[in-house]
């Protein structure tokens, strides 16, 4: 039904407005009676196999969705029940904000991908929190965090440790994000010592909680064997428990769509097929390089159960989807479940 009709609907829509629009349709919808029976006989599909324990926490299923579809948690329940292994929300900043001016988010359907520069836009991490409180289901949560645009990057660790306070005792995870192209000075966060001195203060914040949680880093495509050497050693002297590979991508050079619509689009990040290969290279060195020290959580890219065994097969102990659900629909997680449970049987 998706790519048969919603798909077509949808994409006749400016990007924002069909996100707009399918927020408000799932809402309504999966909240219809007998709406949940109809989504366990489309959407439910476990087994034990599939199973993962990962960084403390125990997971159903190994496909999560990737934060900046629900930064401000407003579906957890209803994307819950799209089978979901796990949920990250984000990326929250401690004081609501616009992001940048629309238009900012672009369709690429000759490579199906997407540009954004959304700027970390949401309700700040106060109004989240409201929501996870009152949320009914108990899928993994991970809160994705970062930091205001107006705050400078020398007081960016305020922001971090903000949001970390706030969202504590309402999440199952943390991820640092330094990685997005589209709040200004913020990748700049990714040099090394800026960089272990901000998971430092975050890594000794979390300790000091009764029940401390997991920290990632989320890291950006675009970082050169160099950088990524740099990341496996902070990761493993500030002893955080894991890496996100990948954030969106700066480079153009693999996308079909003509660099004069391109241009015309201007700045953002690259997500989607173009990105798939890249973030796999990001995920294989990491672990290779660091002989499996730490989990990563593969993104990037994500349009079939093959890509998702990709990143597994690279060294990946969890995966995410985002772009992919918006070009093959929801359906794309039970199909990736199903194959991976053929995978994990061989």
């Amino acid at each position: 039904m998706y790519k048969k009709l919603l798909k077509p609907l949808f994409f006749q829509l400016p990007p924002e407005a069909a996100h707009h629009l399918t927020f408000d349709l799932t809402k309504f919808s999966f909240n219809l009676p007998g709406a949940k029976a109809i989504l366990s006989r489309n959407y439910s599909f476990e087994d034990p196999s599939l199973e993962r324990e990962v960084f403390g926490l125990t997971f159903k299923n190994p496909v999560g969705l990737a934060a900046g579809f629900d930064k401000d948690a407003k579906l957890i329940d209803e994307m819950a029940q799209l089978g979901f292994g796990f949920i990250e929300i984000g990326t929250l900043t401690p004081k609501p904000q616009s992001g940048n001016p629309l238009p900012r988010l672009f369709r690429l359907p000759k490579d199906q991908a997407l540009i954004n520069r959304m700027g970390f836009n949401n309700g700040g991490v106060l109004a989240a929190v409201e929501r996870l409180k009152k949320r009914k289901s108990d899928v993994i949560i991970g809160g994705n965090i970062g930091k205001n645009k107006v705050t400078p990057n020398e007081h960016a660790v305020d922001d971090y440790l903000y949001c970390l306070e706030a969202l504590h005792d309402y999440v199952d995870y943390f991820v640092v994000n330094v990685s997005s192209p589209n709040t200004p000075n913020l990748r700049d966060l990714q040099e090394k010592e800026p960089l272990k001195a901000l998971l430092l203060a975050v890594k000794k914040a979390n300790d000091e909680k009764e029940k401390p949680k997991p920290i990632l880093l989320k890291i950006a495509p675009d970082l050169n064997d160099g950088q990524l050497d740099d990341i496996i050693e902070i990761v493993q002297e500030t002893q955080i428990e894991g890496v996100i590979a990948t954030n969106t991508t700066i480079d153009r050079t693999q996308l079909n769509t003509s660099m004069q619509e391109v241009e015309e689009i201007g700045a953002g990040g690259v997500s989607g097929k173009v990105l798939k290969s890249r973030s796999t290279e990001v995920i294989r060195y990491l672990h290779q390089k660091s002989g499996g020290a730490f989990p990563i959580i593969g993104v990037g890219g994500i349009f079939s159960a093959e890509d998702a065994i990709e990143k597994l097969e690279a060294g990946a102990s969890l995966v995410q989807v985002y772009s992919g659900m918006i070009y093959e629909g929801p359906g794309l997680i039970k199909e990736i479940k199903k194959g991976l449970t053929a995978y994990f049987s061989k």
